[in-house]
């Protein structure tokens, strides 16, 4: 099979990228490279795909999703099997300082991306996002429950690509998937997010700002649970011939406090943190759990890494990463 992976230098699309190319898929890679966290990792990322034993069946294109005459350009070049799209502005919090970015990106790259499968009927899995869910007063995200009252915009526009992946299903007769991604973490991840950040402040005995004084707790979900997940898709979809559009949550189902997440880390770095309670954060989420009754159902999905297994993993490749 061949496969488009978009937001390859990124963190999913990093190791969706590597399982790929070890199970030796053809893999065409994009990305923008953008400057939202280090361009040193995501190069690096890049780096590590480049490898010689996957030069026959990877290449790696930069380009930014805004581009439609170059993406057109790539599918006339390339018959592919599935597009897997995780290119996104992503970052809740900066959505509120820089919303045009997310409107670019999010909205009308993922529009040309629509556009152009429009004409060839190629297979897409797409990345959503727990943060779909916003304002609820449910203790447990399902797939079916009402989510039109996003926090941020980051939000909006992830529940946009899901009404605008279904519109293009339905006028279209298009094989269409979206992932409800929560909080995933592990080598090589984002350093934009809690378990990087937390271990960096951790290392150089910095105050860690604990947002509603550490009364948030998240479903974490380990990297390659996700990947395992991305893969269950393309295995059942691959031979249909009919339309379809599914929605799934990817997630460990099983929230954690902050606070816990922060307990393993000191451990793992031998170092005690440095807490500052701080008020709740505009846009912010209190509490994720999700429920993946569905995923487990349809996908025969079943996450395997707890948090303390996960965080073990993420500590040993940090500390390599940053020689420490």
């Amino acid at each position: 099979m061949k496969f488009l992976i978009t937001g390859a230098a990124g963190f999913i699309g990093y190791h969706l990228s590597s399982n790929l190319l070890s199970q030796k898929y053809k893999v065409v890679a994009v990305d923008n490279i953008n400057s939202y966290y280090d361009i040193k990792l995501k190069k690096h990322r890049i780096k590590l795909l480049k490898k010689d034993k996957n030069k026959i069946n990877f290449s790696f294109i930069k380009l930014d999703l805004q581009n439609k005459k170059k993406l057109k350009h790539i599918f006339k070049q390339n018959n592919f099997d599935f597009v897997i799209h995780l290119a996104a502005q992503a970052g809740v919090r900066f959505s509120i300082d820089r919303p045009e970015e997310y409107i670019k990106s999010n909205v009308i790259g993922f529009f040309n991306l629509l556009e152009i499968i429009r004409y060839t009927k190629t297979k897409l899995i797409f990345a959503s996002s727990s943060s779909v869910y916003g304002k609820t007063k449910q203790n447990s995200f399902s797939e079916s429950q009402k989510n039109s009252e996003p926090l941020q915009l980051y939000a909006a526009t992830k529940s946009s690509n899901e009404l605008m992946a279904y519109a293009y299903h339905s006028l279209y007769n298009l094989c269409v998937i979206g992932l409800r991604f929560f909080t995933v973490y592990g080598p090589l991840g984002r350093p934009d997010m809690a378990v990087y950040k937390f271990s960096k402040k951790i290392v150089q005995n910095k105050n860690i700002e604990l947002f509603n004084r550490g009364n948030h707790s998240r479903d974490f979900t380990y990297i390659s649970d996700v990947v395992e997940c991305i893969l269950k898709c393309v295995n059942k979809y691959k031979n249909k011939k009919e339309k379809i559009y599914q929605i799934f949550n990817v997630a460990n189902g099983k929230p954690e406090k902050i606070t816990y997440l922060i307990n393993l880390l000191s451990k793992e770095f031998n170092k005690k943190a440095r807490l500052r309670p701080d008020k709740l954060q505009m846009g912010d989420m209190i509490n994720t759990k999700a429920s993946i009754n569905k995923t487990k159902r349809f996908l025969k999905f079943k996450p395997k890494v707890k948090l303390n297994e996960g965080v073990k993993e993420f500590v040993n490749w940090f500390k390599k990463y940053h020689k420490i």
